[in-house]
This record gives C-alpha cells, structure tokens and sequence, in this order.
C-alpha cells in the first residue's frame, strides 16, 4: 500500500472526528453546559472522546476562532459573554447596514447594482426551496448576505468595516440560529428586502432591513443570557 493511500483515510478520520469534538463541545458551550473556569485541556478532552489529541487540538483551535474559548496557559476556557460590547457592536452593524441604503435614498447618484443582488435573489430562493439544517453553522450563510447587500451599494470601505464588526459578534450570532425555525425566517426576510431594493422601494427596504436585524438581536441577547445564568449556575455547583 501507498503512503498517499495510507494518509488519505488517516485524515479523513481525523476531520470527522475533529467535526465530532467540534460539535459537541461548541453545542455544550452555546448551551451553557460548560461552566466558567472550566478547564479543557487536550488531554481530557482527548481522554473524554476517547480519541488522540491531533483532532481534539483542531476542534479546540477553532473554538477559539470562533470566539467560543479563549487560550490559558493550561489550555482553553469558556469565554463570558459581554452584554454591553454585544450592543454596542450590533449597534454599529444596525449603522453600517443602514446606511448603504440611506446613501443610495440620499443620493439619487448612488444605485445598488443590480446584478449582484439578482445572483444574491437566486441563491437564497435555492435556500428557501431546499433550507438548511437548524444550526449555528448558518452565521456563515448569513454573513454573505448582509456583505452582499452593503457591497452592492458601492462603498468598500463601510463593507471592510462590516466585516470586522462581523468578525466580532459571529461567536455571539450563532445562538441566532439554534432557534427553532430563525433558519427559515431568515431566508424569507433576505428575499423581502432583495425584493425590495430590486423594486427600487428604498424606504420600505430600510424599514425590513432595521427591523431584521433588531429581531436578530432579540434573539441572541436572550439566548446569550441563558447561557451566561445555566453557565454561572453550574460554575457555583462545582
């Protein structure tokens, strides 16, 4: 047998098992079932899954990148939520996002192109046809609309400002989409305001966009929460 023949399904073992870890830990985490303080190290989470330590150290690497743990010098630790910051971050999303419609009704100089919010259109109506699974994952899919949007309104330097916030609260907005049905709700408010800003109806495009995200923010803020009581609850039980 081949080296390459021997590696191809050692790595592939390796990433479904690292998905595995990731999973878990990150539905234990946005649940609140890991306590603050608590220690994941390699070795226990290793020895918990019954696995090696190459694609425990992956799946906790990208907890990290998630925003879910952060680094300590023994390991990885739950990340504690701040309300404040959320807010206030979300509030300069809400500002960011608004205002690539508010230039293009300010401006009768500035059009959306159309092109891109029609491929935009097309895609989600494939997600409304067949939708996605129900799971945090989606913040991804999500994201790609909302820079979509704003990057069709012309101005680079508020979509390099978006993606930053984004980059910021995406730990925090996948709890947007463990809701039952936020999947579904979801894609049917993205068509709404792409049909919207396709009809050249500007103002009424704003009004679904700010109220799309403000829902969004209800969500999070309300599961966050739990999570910080069920996570602070379990912290004092140890």
């Amino acid at each position: 047998m081949s080296t390459a023949s021997r590696t191809a399904p050692s790595t592939a073992v390796n990433a479904n098992l690292c998905e595995l870890v990731y999973s878990t830990l990150r539905s234990e985490l946005m649940n609140g079932e890991i306590p603050f303080g608590h220690r994941l190290t390699e070795p226990k989470v290793a020895g918990r899954f019954r696995i090696s330590r190459t694609p425990v150290r992956e799946a906790l690497t990208r907890l990290c990148a998630d925003g879910l743990v952060q680094r300590e010098e023994f390991g990885y630790s739950p990340v504690r939520p701040s309300i404040p910051l959320i807010r206030d971050l979300y509030e300069l999303r809400i500002t960011l996002e608004l205002a690539g419609i508010q230039r293009a009704i300010g401006n009768p100089g500035v059009t959306h192109d159309r092109e891109l919010l029609e491929s935009e259109y097309r895609r989600w109506k494939d997600l409304e046809a067949d939708p996605p699974p129900q799971e945090p994952g989606f913040v991804a899919t999500d994201e790609e609309f909302h820079v979509a949007l704003l990057t069709a309104a012309g101005n680079a330097e508020m979509v390099r400002a978006l993606r930053g916030v984004n980059a910021r609260i995406r730990h925090v907005r996948m709890y947007d989409f463990i809701v039952n049905n936020r999947v579904e709700v979801t894609i049917a408010e993205h068509l709404a305001i792409l049909e919207a800003v396709l009809a050249d109806r500007l103002p009424l495009a704003l009004s679904l966009l700010h109220k799309h995200i403000g829902e969004s923010l209800d969500v999070v803020l309300d599961r966050v929460s739990r999570a910080i009581v069920a996570m602070s609850l379990a912290t004092g039980s140890e």
